[in-house]
């Protein structure tokens, strides 16, 4: 696992410099299998699929939210895939609508967040037109 390389592209996100499909890109083309990002701990980890991680803490601010809005969450996905709010930005909305955390299946082509009580909101990758 590179590890070099997919801390910069999340740091990059972090600062707003990376977006989500060069993320996706860059991390399938390492061989990444999914990734999760607690917002509980904190805390990114990258898996591949011989079982290798990388456990990658970081910095953002907000409070979760005790009641889970997946239109909410739907709304901040929206709104950063238009480019109106970068990565940061996007993690307080989701954390204010309740999320705890969230899976991204490279190979599965899909994203799920989670709330408190098992609740989920699942977001398919957006098909290149």
């Amino acid at each position: 696992m590179n590890t070099a390389l997919i801390r910069s592209k999340f740091n990059g996100s972090l600062a707003g410099t990376t977006t989500f499909p060069e993320v996706v890109i860059a991390f399938a083309a390492e061989g990444v299998e999914r990734y999760d990002v607690d917002l509980v701990r904190m805390e990114k980890t990258t898996y591949m699929p011989n079982g290798e991680s990388d456990l990658h803490p970081f910095e953002c601010s907000g409070s979760i939210a005790e009641e889970f809005s997946g239109p909410a969450v739907l709304a901040s996905i929206r709104s950063i895939q238009a480019k109106q709010i970068r990565y940061r930005e996007f993690l307080a909305q989701i954390m204010a609508a309740g999320c705890t955390g969230y899976s991204v299946y490279i190979r599965g082509t899909k994203a799920v967040y989670f709330g408190r009580r098992g609740e989920t909101h699942v977001e398919e990758f957006p098909t290149a037109t």
